[in-house]
């Protein structure tokens, strides 16, 4: 088991200096800007994963705090200062409203019931969407408004590198969390909270623990995706970004947080071509329609997510190998 963590450790180590080296070895800015969205989302969806994948936490409102952290960068950068001391106190201030509005929501709502929960999430989620849309002062409303982003992302590039090494180390913090003795408990929580909390742990401290962290990390992802696209509207707030960050974790694997990278990538790439031949394929302007398609057949052959399933069949096939030899019988001998 050591050794096989030891190799997943180094082909993650091998990928992630592989896409560094990318933008200096291709020209194309596209890719550039599709790979730093697909980072971007899978920031997003990795933190949407420590709640549905190991807590057990279904939210309609996780883009509240996704929409929070681009707000919260896009003003501060527009009405103080674009530069990259800006940049970064907003990412905090962003993160830190997360997660005092996540705890108050957390202690408030995460008493009720699973489905009563997400409803809620989602109302309260639709609350700041409509504060967005009416602070015109602010938020400039749906017709949003423009930035400069700090001078140092002048270059797309350095952007890209950024991005990539804050996916890195949000994945490696939320894996010594997931891992930790707390992260364990949030998986039992998932599993039976009623034994849980016979056990003598009180489920609702650490789901709330659970939902600031999965704010705070959607709230830095929000605040990349504002500045990746030096503009900002009310559509950071919508339940399509929520949506999304579902997707992603259904199709890439639930509790697994590698498969929410691989199916940001899946749902990313795939919007991108299936747009890219609308224009020489009518049929494809309902590119939506594809998509729903390579949803449900992902769901059809992967149940537990692409890379849950390929775990789960290499798990059985490794306890075959390990499997004892039926023990002879007596006339046998």
């Amino acid at each position: 088991m050591k050794r096989k963590f030891h190799w997943n450790n180094y082909m993650l180590g091998i990928i992630a200096i592989a896409l560094a080296i990318f933008p200096f070895v291709s020209d194309s800015r596209t890719w550039t800007i599709l790979l730093t969205q697909i980072f971007i989302f899978s920031i997003l969806a990795m933190s949407y994963d420590i709640l549905l994948g190991y807590t057990g936490i279904v939210s309609f409102g996780h883009a509240m705090f996704f929409g929070m952290g681009a707000y919260t960068t896009a003003v501060m950068l527009k009405r103080i200062d674009p530069t990259m001391g800006t940049f970064i106190l907003s990412i905090g201030v962003g993160m830190l409203l997360a997660a005092l509005i996540s705890f108050f929501i957390g202690l408030l709502t995460l008493r009720l019931k699973s489905h009563f929960f997400a409803m809620l999430t989602l109302a309260v989620s639709g609350l700041f969407l409509v504060l967005a849309e009416k602070w015109r002062t602010v938020t400039q409303g749906n017709d949003g408004f423009t930035f400069k982003a700090p001078e140092f992302f002048k270059d797309r590039i350095m952007f890209y590198i950024v991005v990539l090494a804050i996916l890195v180390l949000v994945y490696i913090f939320l894996r010594r969390f997931v891992n930790s003795p707390f992260g364990r408990v949030l998986v039992a929580v998932r599993e039976n909270e009623q034994r849980t909390r016979s056990l003598g742990f009180n489920p609702l401290h650490y789901k709330v623990i659970a939902s600031v962290v999965a704010g705070v990390i959607a709230s830095l992802a929000g605040s990349l995706y504002a500045v990746s696209l030096r503009f900002v509207n009310t559509s950071v707030l919508t339940m399509d970004i929520t949506l999304d960050a579902l997707l992603m974790t259904i199709i890439g694997g639930v509790g697994t947080l590698i498969g929410p990278i691989v199916g940001a990538a899946i749902i990313e790439l795939t919007q991108h071509y299936l747009s890219g031949l609308a224009k020489d394929y009518p049929i494809f302007e309902r590119w939506i329609i594809f998509f729903g398609i390579v949803y449900i057949l992902a769901v059809i052959f992967f149940p537990k997510g692409i890379v849950g399933t390929i775990r789960e069949k290499l798990w059985k096939r490794s306890t075959k190998k390990d499997a004892p030899k039926s023990v002879p019988k007596k006339e046998d001998l």
